[in-house]
C-alpha cells in the first residue's frame, strides 16, 4: 500500500463479494455432503440438527447479502481515504520485519495493557472472539466435507467442545466487564464519548455469548445428553437444567434463531459503527512504519526554490491517505485524552476530538456521504470541506507537541502530525497564530534566535571560563565535537549555568570540543513546530551551510529540541551529522572512565523529569537516569508519570513563547507531581524543562534550599566538586 492507493475500494468490494460467494458455496457443499444420520457413539454432532431446512436456506441467503452490504459501505469509506495525498507506506524487504513487529505489538495489545484493567477486559473480548471465529470456521469446514473426511469426532471433537465453551465463557465475561466499566464505573475518558451505538455493540456481543450457550444447552438436551458432551463444560450443566422441559426442539430452534439474528445484526452494524475498527485498526498497526524518524515532522519542498499554492492542511484533500485511514481506525478509547497535558489542565485541546472531527468532516463531505466515526449531535453541520468547520485554532495552538497521544494510542494513530499540519496552514496561509508567537518569528528572522538578543552575545557564557574554543564558522573544525549550545544555553541565565557545567565536564574528561558562538543560529525548531516552515528552512539552511563548510561530523547538544532537529530533520535538507545528546555523551564518558566519579556523592533523593523530545520523540530514557544513578549516595525516585507516560513541562511545540492564560499552568501541574515524590532535587535534561519546572517549583513557594531544580550536568558537576572539596579537607585534616 504505497502512494498508488487508488483501487483500494475495489479491493474491499472484491473481498466482500468473494466472502459472499464462499458462504453460498459453503451452504451448498454442506447440504450435499451432510450425512443424514450421525452416529453419536463416534463423539460428534450434526450441524443444524433440529433446524428446519427452510431456516438453513434463509441463513445461507441472508448472510451473503449482509456481507456484500457491509463491503459496499466499507468501500465507500475507503473511497474517502483515497481523497488524501500520497504517503509511501509500501511493504518492502527492508521494512517488512518492522511492519510485522508493529502489527504484533498492536495485536498483542502491548500498549493497551499499560492500563491493566482495560487491557485485560479488551483482551478477553478480542482474543476470545478470534477463537470463536476459528471454532465456527472449523465447524463449517467440517460441515462441507464428505462423511469419510470429517474430522470433528472422538477426542478431537471433545477438545473442540472444550475450547469453544472456554472462549465463549471468557468472551461473555469480557463483555459484562465492558458493560460495567462503561455504564457503572464510567471513567471520564469513556463517559464523555459514550453513545447509543456502544450499547448496541455490547448488547449484541452479550447476546452472542448468552444465546450461544442456550442454543448449545437445548441441543445437548435434545439429542439425549451423550456423555462426551460433558466437554462442553458450560452447555452441559445448562442442559441438565432444561432437561425434561417440554418442546425441547422448539426451544432449541428459538434460541438458534435468536443467535443467528444476533449474527445478522453484527454483520449489519459492522461497517456503520466503531466495530469497523476490527478491520481498520489492524491495518493501521501494520502501516505504522514510515520513511522518516519518529521525531521528525513531514518534510516539505525547498520553499526558497518552490512555489506552493497552499501549505499545511485545512481540507480533507490536504491530509495523506494514511492520516485519513487513522480517523476510521480510531477506537474512541480516549487514552490520548487521558495523557494530554493540555486537556488535563483545562485547555480546549482533546487529541481524540482532533481525530474524530477530522473523520467527521471527511465522512460528511464524501461522495457519497457516510456515517461519521461516532454519533454526533444532528444540529452540528458541516458546510464545507474544511476541518476548521469543526476544529478551532485554539485547540490547535494548545498542543505542546509532547507526543503522549501518539505514544499511548493502541492502534498507532498519528495525531500529532495532523495538528502540526494544521498549524502549518494557520501560520502560513492565514497568519492566525498567537501574538507572542509573532514576536518570536520576528526575533528568529532578524536576530537568529527567538529571544531576540544580539548574536554577538551568544558566547558571553564563556567569559568566566578558560580554554573554551570558539570558532568563527568558516574554518575547518579541528575538534572532535562541535558543542551546539543552543539558544537557551546561550541567552537564558538559568541555562547558561548548564552550558558552563557541561563545558567543565567535557574539559575534565579530556573531550576535544569547540563552540560556534555568534555563528550558531537557532535550529528553527520553534518555527517548524508552530507551522512556520519558511523561517525553519531559512535558519536550517544557514546552519547546514556553516556546518558543512566546517566539515562538522559530530555534534553534542544539551537541548533535546536541537538534538531532534539536527539529527532527524536536517537530513531532509541535506545536512547529515552524528548527533548525541549530552546525557548520552556523559553516560559514555562515565562508563569508559573518562569522567572520574570515584569521589562524587550527593546523598540525596533525586527525581528525574523526562523531556518529551528526548524521550517520546527519540526514545532516550535510560541515559539521563544512568548519569544521575552513577553518583554515590543518590536515591532515584520516579514521579507518578514517567518514561513513556511522562508528563510534558508545557514548553514544547513553541509553547515556550506563548502565554498560558486558560486553565492551570502545565508546568505547575507537573512540578507539583515532582515535588510530591519527596525528592530534594529535580533533574532535567532539557533547557525548556529546566526553566518551566524551576518556575513551577517556585510557584509553590519553594526555594532552592527546599527543592533544587537543575540539569543533570549541574548535579553531576556539583557532586564531583563536593567530593573533591571533601577529599581536600580530609587530606588537610590528616596533615594537621
Amino acid at each position: 500500500m504505497g502512494p498508488k492507493f487508488g483501487n483500494a475500494r475495489k479491493l474491499v468490494l472484491g473481498i466482500g463479494i468473494a466472502f459472499a460467494i464462499v458462504t453460498v458455496a459453503s451452504g451448498l457443499s454442506g447440504w450435499v455432503f451432510e450425512s443424514s444420520q450421525v452416529d453419536h457413539s463416534h463423539k460428534t454432532r450434526e450441524v443444524f440438527v433440529g433446524i428446519p431446512a427452510a431456516l438453513v436456506v434463509v441463513f445461507y441467503l441472508v448472510v451473503p447479502v449482509l456481507i456484500v452490504y457491509g463491503a459496499v459501505l466499507m468501500a465507500q469509506r475507503t473511497k474517502n481515504w483515497e481523497r488524501g495525498k500520497p504517503d509511501d507506506r509500501a511493504t518492502t524487504a527492508a521494512n517488512v520485519s518492522r511492519r510485522l513487529r508493529d502489527f504484533r505489538a498492536g495485536a498483542y495489545m502491548q500498549t493497551l495493557l499499560r492500563d491493566p484493567a482495560a487491557g485485560v477486559m479488551h483482551s478477553l473480548i478480542y482474543f476470545s472472539f478470534l477463537v470463536l471465529l476459528a471454532v465456527t470456521t472449523v465447524l463449517e469446514i467440517n460441515h462441507q466435507l464428505p462423511t469419510s473426511l470429517k474430522f470433528l469426532h472422538g477426542g478431537v471433537y471433545e477438545g473442540y467442545s472444550f475450547v469453544g465453551d472456554l472462549a465463549g465463557l471468557t468472551f461473555t465475561i469480557g463483555v459484562v466487564w465492558a458493560l460495567v466499566r462503561r455504564y457503572v464505573q464510567r471513567p471520564y475518558r469513556i463517559r464523555i464519548k459514550t453513545r447509543p451505538e456502544h450499547a448496541v455493540i455490547l448488547l449484541t456481543f452479550l447476546s452472542f455469548g448468552v444465546t450461544g450457550f442456550l442454543t448449545e444447552a437445548y441441543r445437548i438436551a435434545m439429542v439425549g445428553e451423550p456423555q462426551y458432551e460433558k466437554w462442553s463444560f458450560v452447555g452441559w450443566p445448562l442442559s441438565k437444567l432444561v432437561d425434561g422441559s417440554s418442546h425441547l426442539v422448539g426451544w432449541h430452534q428459538f434460541w438458534w434463531m435468536v443467535h443467528v439474528a444476533t449474527f445478522f445484526v453484527f454483520l449489519a452494524i459492522l461497517s456503520t459503527t466503531m466495530l469497523r475498527h476490527m478491520f481498520t485498526s489492524p491495518l493501521n498497526m501494520y502501516l505504522r512504519d514510515r520513511d522518516r524518524p519518529k521525531g521528525a515532522m513531514k518534510p516539505m519542498p525547498n520553499l526558497m526554490e518552490t512555489e506552493l499554492e497552499t501549505f499545511g492542511a485545512s481540507t480533507i484533500e490536504d491530509f495523506t491517505w494514511k492520516q485519513l485511514l487513522d480517523t476510521d481506525a480510531c477506537t474512541m478509547c480516549g487514552r490520548c485524552t487521558s495523557v494530554c497535558p493540555a486537556h488535563a489542565t483545562g485547555k480546549p485541546l482533546d487529541p481524540r476530538e482532533i481525530v474524530l472531527k477530522t473523520g467527521e468532516v471527511m465522512a460528511r463531505t464524501g461522495s457519497p456521504a457516510v456515517s461519521p466515526p461516532i454519533g454526533v449531535d444532528p444540529d452540528l453541520v458541516v458546510t464545507a470541506d474544511s476541518v476548521f468547520e469543526r476544529i478551532t485554532p485554539e485547540e490547535i495552538w494548545s498542543c505542546t507537541s509532547c507526543k503522549a497521544c501518539d505514544e499511548i494510542c493502541p492502534v498507532n494513530i498519528e495525531i500529532l502530525d495532523k495538528i502540526l499540519d494544521m498549524r502549518r496552514y494557520l501560520s502560513l496561509m492565514e497568519s492566525n497564530f498567537p501574538t507572542e508567537l509573532g514576536n518570536a518569528y520576528r526575533s528568529m528572522e532578524n536576530s537568529g534566535n527567538p529571544w531576540g538578543i544580539s548574536q554577538a552575545d551568544r558566547a558571553d557564557w564563556a567569559d568566566k571560563l578558560s580554554g573554551i574554543e570558539i570558532v568563527d564558522g568558516t574554518s575547518p573544525l579541528e575538534a572532535e565535537y562541535l558543542y551546539w549550545v543552543g539558544c537557551a544555553g546561550s541567552f537564558d541565565d538559568k541555562n547558561k549555568k548548564v552550558t558552563q557545567a557541561m563545558s567543565k565536564l567535557l574539559q575534565r574528561a579530556g573531550v576535544s570540543f569547540a563552540v560556534l558562538g555568534p555563528s550558531e543560529m537557532c535550529t528553527g525548531d520553534p518555527a517548524r513546530r508552530s507551522g512556520n516552515e519558511y523561517i525553519f528552512q531559512m535558519l536550517a539552511m544557514q546552519n547546514i551551510e556553516t556546518l558543512d563548510g566546517m566539515g562538522v561530523r559530530k555534534i553534542v547538544t544539551q537541548c533535546p529540541h536541537c538534538f531532534n532537529t539536527l539529527s532527524n530533520e536536517y537530513p531532509q535538507l541535506g545536512g547529515t551529522y552524528e548527533v548525541v545528546h549530552h546525557s548520552q555523551l556523559l553516560e559514555h564518558l562515565i562508563e569508559t572512565g573518562q569522567l572520574d566519579l570515584t569521589e562524587a556523592r550527593l546523598d540525596e533523593r533525586i527525581v528525574y523529569h523526562d523531556s518529551c523530545y528526548l524521550g517520546r520523540h527519540n526514545d532516550v530514557y535510560l541515559a539521563p537516569r544512568k548519569v544521575i544513578g552513577s553518583l554515590g549516595g543518590v536515591e532515584i525516585v520516579e514521579a507518578g508519570r514517567n518514561g513513556t507516560k511522562g508528563m510534558c513541562c508545557g514548553a514544547g511545540g513553541a509553547r515556550m513563547w506563548m502565554e498560558e492564560s486558560v486553565g492551570k499552568q502545565v508546568n505547575v501541574e507537573r512540578s507539583q507531581e515532582l515535588v510530591a515524590t519527596g525528592a530534594g532535587r529535580v533533574a532535567t535534561a532539557c533547557p525548556f524543562c529546566y526553566i518551566m519546572i524551576d518556575d513551577g517549583v517556585k510557584a509553590q513557594g519553594l526555594e532552592e534550599e527546599d527543592v533544587k531544580v537543575a540539569d543533570i550536568s549541574m548535579h553531576l558537576l556539583e557532586a564531583i566538586e563536593q567530593g573533591e572539596r571533601k577529599s581536600e579537607f580530609v587530606a588537610e585534616t590528616v596533615q594537621d
